[in-house]
């Protein structure tokens, strides 16, 4: 049998499967921890874990996914990962940590990144890195430079999360364009790691590693590793992909007018473009895709909704009695527009695409003698769609062409009032596949190792689950009256 891995380095988990090259299903899926993986918060906004956990995790993952598949050491022909985006990992000469990884969620490199903006100005951010430096890694860096200047003077090289694990994999440390450009390493118009941005930091470019193709040899895997993951000494690492490029990846989202969307904890869409264009306000963000190239560009545009099922996972708790498909079914039962009762569903921190407000969430227009729990049901869901599609209008002028949206067939995309809602109001086609993120990583590295002869190939045997077209009624209008209730909120 020949097998492709795949290995998703989250920040809950980390999940491992194996593709079947012929027939293109997954034959084996393993996820640890069982429970949520700790994430340490030193101080308020700080978020870090330990990255010997992910190394753990995706061995015994591993394992678990060759042990279900029945498969051999010699049967898997390729690696690719996939990994949380915007973390820190930093390593000394001998690829030791020298401490926790800074994963996405944490908050301390605001500042750092606001006082580069403003010194460098907008217009050479902007125009270069494509954002404002941000909270991304590169901020990150800044602050362990000023606050740990010990430590920052024993490192070697820096690392997102998939790079480092790559790196223990193969004995190479490595990295590629898409991951320096979620960094705000990467600098567009050059074509090169943004240098400017790391002598105002005083960045030294010799801390970056070296740069490989997304798709390619990026080094094979060491005897060490061999004997800790049931693999074979020498397999191809070949592939490698932040967590949203490599979910849109998974979704054969690789052209202009091509959006990937997920709507879990918290919800993301995605879109490609061809056109260097970036939202002057940063309240969306742009990252080279995994099929990026000077000479034929490929960028990712990415909105971030905070709080989409962790709505749903609140409503749950506070009604006590009701599934998830007891709530569908009651959102069903309402009309579009849930009779006047609108929801804003920005409950989970300050959200980007509102300029990093925390409005909070709300419910306007409660009726006591009209609205039931129905109502609140269908109200929330539209409120989280709205606020995707609120996104998208922003993601429009950075270059995005609305024409599809794929997503797994999981989460809020198996409600047919979100699916119908999103097409509606949006106008694009939905297509729902049977995929996730550590078969997009497997796929991904079968093209980057010859495997499969182009990218069309290996998605040709892609699941279609469902598709959703626009449908008629009055979705446009409850958009309307539910984004003037917004407006009124941040005005």
């Amino acid at each position: 049998m020949n097998y492709l891995l795949g290995i998703d380095v989250g920040s809950s988990s980390v999940k491992a499967s194996l593709l079947d090259v012929a027939t293109g299903t997954c034959a084996g899926s393993a996820f640890y921890p069982k429970t949520e993986q700790v994430i340490e918060s030193p101080q308020p906004g700080f978020a870090e874990q330990d990255p010997q956990c992910w190394y753990d995790t995706a061995r015994s993952s591993v394992r678990d996914a060759m042990e279900e598949a029945g498969a051999k050491p010699e049967d898997v022909k390729a690696i690719g990962i996939a990994y949380q985006m915007h973390g820190l990992v930093c390593v000394d000469k001998d690829q030791q940590v020298l401490r926790p990884a800074i994963i996405w969620c944490d908050s301390r490199a605001v500042p750092y990144g606001q006082a580069a903006f403003d010194a460098l100005g907008a217009g050479q951010c902007l125009g270069h890195l494509m954002n404002s430096p941000g909270n991304f890694t590169a901020a990150k860096l800044a602050w362990v430079k000023e606050n740990e200047p010990e430590l920052y003077a024993k490192i070697d090289k820096i690392m997102l999360p998939g790079d480092w694990l790559a790196m223990k994999l193969t004995g190479e440390a490595c990295t590629t364009a898409s991951g320096l450009s979620e960094g705000m390493l990467w600098d567009f118009q050059d074509e090169a790691p943004a240098k400017f941005l790391m002598d105002h930091w005083g960045f030294d470019e010799s801390l970056l590693a070296k740069i490989v193709p997304t798709f390619g040899l990026q080094g094979g895997v060491s005897k060490e590793a061999a004997e800790a993951f049931g693999l074979k000494e020498g397999t191809p690492v070949s592939y490698r992909g932040g967590d949203q490029p490599n979910n849109a990846l998974s979704l054969n989202v690789l052209n202009p007018g091509e959006i990937a969307a997920t709507a879990g904890t918290s919800g993301v869409v995605y879109g490609v473009t061809d056109a260097k264009k970036y939202d002057p306000q940063s309240r969306v963000n742009t990252f080279a895709h995994v099929n990026h190239e000077a000479s034929d560009p490929r960028l990712g545009v990415l909105l971030c909704i905070n709080g989409t099922s962790i709505f749903i996972a609140w409503l749950k708790r506070l009604l006590g009695d009701l599934s998830y498909q007891d709530m569908d079914r009651l959102a069903e039962s309402v009309g579009i527009g849930s009779d006047g009762l609108v929801a804003l569903p920005f409950g989970n921190g300050a959200e980007r695409v509102l300029g990093n407000r925390n409005v909070g969430s709300q419910f306007v227009g409660i009726d006591f003698n009209r609205h039931g729990r129905e109502h609140i049901c269908r109200a929330l869901q539209e409120g989280i769609v709205f606020s995707f599609i609120y996104g998208m209008e922003v993601m429009e002028e950075a270059g995005i062409e609305l024409k599809t949206i794929r997503a797994g067939f999981a989460n809020m995309f198996m409600s047919d009032v979100f699916c119908q809602t999103l097409a509606g109001v949006s106008g694009a086609t939905i297509e729902l596949y049977k995929t996730d993120g550590a078969l997009g990583a497997a796929r991904g590295a079968g093209y980057g190792a010859g495997i499969y002869g182009s990218l069309e190939v290996a998605f040709s045997n892609l699941e279609l689950k469902k598709k959703i077209v626009p449908g008629e009624g009055g979705y446009k209008a409850a958009y309307a009256a539910w984004k003037q209730h917004l407006e009124n909120v941040l005005n």
